[in-house]
């Protein structure tokens, strides 16, 4: 994902603002980096901004699954043996996966990290798992497998060796999070983890939304298109940058939960969604899920908006309301 830094309107004769100076505060959270973009112009602007990313810093410690004392580390240590009581905050984000589990059929799913591990991606040394080890990974994977308890405000696991991984939903989280903290103290700042994950805050200063570049899979030099966002989150998911090749075929880090192999269908999606969690959570299920899977979502859905390019065609379509963000696809 490339950030339009000049935040340039879509048509070069639109007269532009005079505002031009920019702040960009940004932090390594999450192994990826935050940055927070607004107008210097903004009362306490970097202040604002530092304050939102220890809240980042603060959800990284509550959901990695790479600190021992994490809340998810000691859901996932103890959760096969008894419920564990945990805070209303998780709770609600782990709600808000399983709803996603269920509407996504399957494709978002929070407990494929023993597949992962199969594949070796967690550690970025890929390799071909046996199909033995295939079968014995999948009998500990699938949502349906938590056992959430709104009295206790506890969660259990129903199968020895699940565990939970919220990396394809956290940053998106934190973002939603961010954005709550700053929407009332600032007119328009843009939000980003990773280069993959925004939630744009306004309007761009003036400028009549921010506009965010596509990164194209196949040309990484070149862009796939354009997004103007105003008040709304946006996420991409791709394998252009973890992957590894056995025997001249090609295997990317996301993998469907379902079959246990890496998906294949899609080569790029970018959802637009009113919550940057969801997006996130989304860009992976329609990855895994591919056209149908998307399609069908926005049949039922009418607050999301994607952008998907399939394996083997050479230009996105564009699914969902448009009326959630412009879009324009570059041609060339």
């Amino acid at each position: 994902m490339l950030p339009r830094r000049q935040f340039l309107q879509f048509s070069p004769s639109r007269p532009q603002p005079s505002e031009k100076l920019w702040l960009h505060i940004s932090r390594h959270i999450m192994a990826c980096q935050f940055e927070i973009t607004l107008s210097n112009s903004e009362p306490a602007g970097v202040s604002l901004a530092q304050q939102a990313l220890d809240k980042a810093d603060h959800l990284e410690q509550q959901l990695t699954i790479f600190r021992d004392t994490s809340e998810v580390s000691l859901v996932n240590r103890y959760a096969a043996s008894e419920p564990v009581q945990i805070s209303s905050s998780l709770f609600r984000l782990l709600q808000l996966c399983l709803n996603l589990y269920q509407e996504t059929q399957g494709a978002f799913d929070i407990t494929s990290s023993p597949l992962s591990h199969c594949w070796g991606f967690i550690k970025r040394a890929g390799r071909i798992p046996l199909p033995e080890e295939l079968e014995e990974a999948k009998l500990r994977v699938g949502s349906d497998k938590l056992a959430l308890d709104s009295r206790s405000r506890t969660i259990a696991f129903i199968h020895s060796g699940v565990c939970l991984n919220l990396g394809s939903i956290g940053k998106g989280y934190a973002l939603d999070c961010m954005k709550e903290f700053m929407q009332a103290k600032v007119r328009a700042a843009l939000l980003n983890a990773g280069a993959s994950s925004f939630y744009a805050i306004g309007d761009g200063a003036g400028l009549g939304g921010w506009e965010i570049g596509i990164r194209h899979p196949k040309f990484l030099e070149r862009r796939m298109a354009w997004l103007r966002l105003n008040d709304v989150a946006m996420a991409t998911s791709g394998s252009e940058e973890q992957f590894f090749e056995h025997e001249g075929k090609r295997f990317g880090h996301i993998i469907d939960p379902r079959s246990g192999l890496p998906a294949e269908s899609v080569a790029s999606v970018t959802v637009v969604a009113k919550s940057a969690a969801i997006a996130d959570a989304l860009a992976t299920a329609f990855y895994v899920g591919g056209r149908t899977l998307a399609e069908t979502y926005c049949e039922l859905h009418d607050d999301i908006l994607v952008v998907l390019l399939e394996s083997e065609a050479d230009l996105p379509i564009i699914l969902g309301n448009r009326q959630l963000a412009e879009v324009e696809i570059l041609h060339a």
